[in-house]
């Protein structure tokens, strides 16, 4: 525990880098694709633990660990060789959900079915828990500079907030309506949390917990993202098939981009390019990602996934596949 604490607490750094594949975890196939953007065609389709929902991709690019939500494991792989190199067993800690690789090399994964963050190092070696004590710990944001986790609970309606270089709970926020995405501003200066049940997304103090702003977006926005430049945040409005736009600053929705049109769609996981000019939406009843150009809303090409595709991971390492 102790290494594992003071590895979180030191200070982090980001890799930046052009896109080069796309790691999607296929909750309904039990298998991640890898994606090759260059062509977009899916090189490689490899077995993972029982529903692999979210992905990490550390710093460098290089590797990628999947959560088994059905289980208490993660998978680590390789990128460039799309190949699995390890499982990470998580003991007691059941449900792997929300999952943040930092840059110290420690895996960061709520773990809903024991109301844990669990910490795991890269290698698989080490791995400790700390309890938030809520229910429906789901997603997670991540605060670098302090070595500080936010964690959404959607049945406790809460955000639970853990200072990692003292290995304790702070203490929990009362975010109502069944919080779910989660997302700090890249200054780390607000917490943005998407609220599915009531359609709006709560701009939060990350110390108090103070209510700073409320926006309207569109139905049941089940994942929220912020922009690599802070300016932006988008939600993944399951019900609409769509995704809300909202001006950071000004802290209102700007404009809406269509991707399925509904809820048939199954529209989950949204993440950014590290540039900021391409948005991915999983679209999960399609087995399928959405890429879609940010400046126009325009989609620009549907990626191939396997069956139940939700979780998204983003690489600057070209696949060099050679099985």
């Amino acid at each position: 525990m102790k290494t594992l604490l003071s590895l979180a607490a030191a200070s982090l750094l980001t890799t930046a880098a052009s896109a080069a594949t796309l790691i999607v975890g296929n909750k309904e196939a039990n298998t991640v694709s890898f994606i090759d953007l260059a062509s977009g065609a899916e090189v490689a389709e490899v077995a993972t633990g029982p529903m692999p929902h979210e992905v990490a991709v550390s710093p460098d690019g290089t590797r990628a660990m999947v959560v088994a939500y059905g289980g208490n494991t993660l998978d680590l792989f390789d990128v460039a060789k799309a190949k699995k190199i390890g499982t990470c067993s998580l003991g007691a800690n059941l449900r792997p959900h929300g999952i943040v690789w930092t840059s110290v090399n420690v895996i960061l994964a709520t773990t809903e079915g024991s109301r844990t963050l669990t910490m795991v190092t890269s290698d698989c070696e080490d791995a400790a828990a700390i309890s938030t004590g809520q229910a429906g710990s789901h997603m997670l944001a991540f605060d670098e500079r302090r070595a500080r986790a936010y964690v959404s609970n959607l049945q406790d309606k809460s955000v639970t907030v853990i200072d990692l270089a003292r290995g304790e709970k702070i203490g929990d926020f009362d975010a109502a309506e069944e919080p779910e995405g989660i997302a700090l501003t890249p200054d780390g200066k607000e917490l943005w949390v998407a609220n599915r049940a009531s359609n709006t997304v709560y701009v939060l103090d990350p110390d108090s917990g103070d209510r700073l702003a409320s926006i309207d977006v569109g139905r049941m926005p089940i994942r929220l993202a912020i922009s690599p430049d802070g300016k932006w945040a988008v939600t993944s409005d399951l019900v609409d098939g769509s995704v809300s736009v909202i001006d950071v600053a000004k802290r209102e929705k700007v404009r809406t981009i269509k991707i399925g049109g509904n809820a048939d769609t199954r529209q989950v996981t949204l993440i950014w390019s590290r540039d900021g000019k391409r948005l991915f939406a999983a679209e999960t009843a399609n087995a399928r990602i959405a890429e879609v150009d940010f400046a126009t809303g325009r989609i620009v090409r549907y990626l191939p996934a396997g069956a139940g595709s939700d979780g998204i991971g983003w690489s600057p390492v070209s696949l060099g596949v050679s099985r």
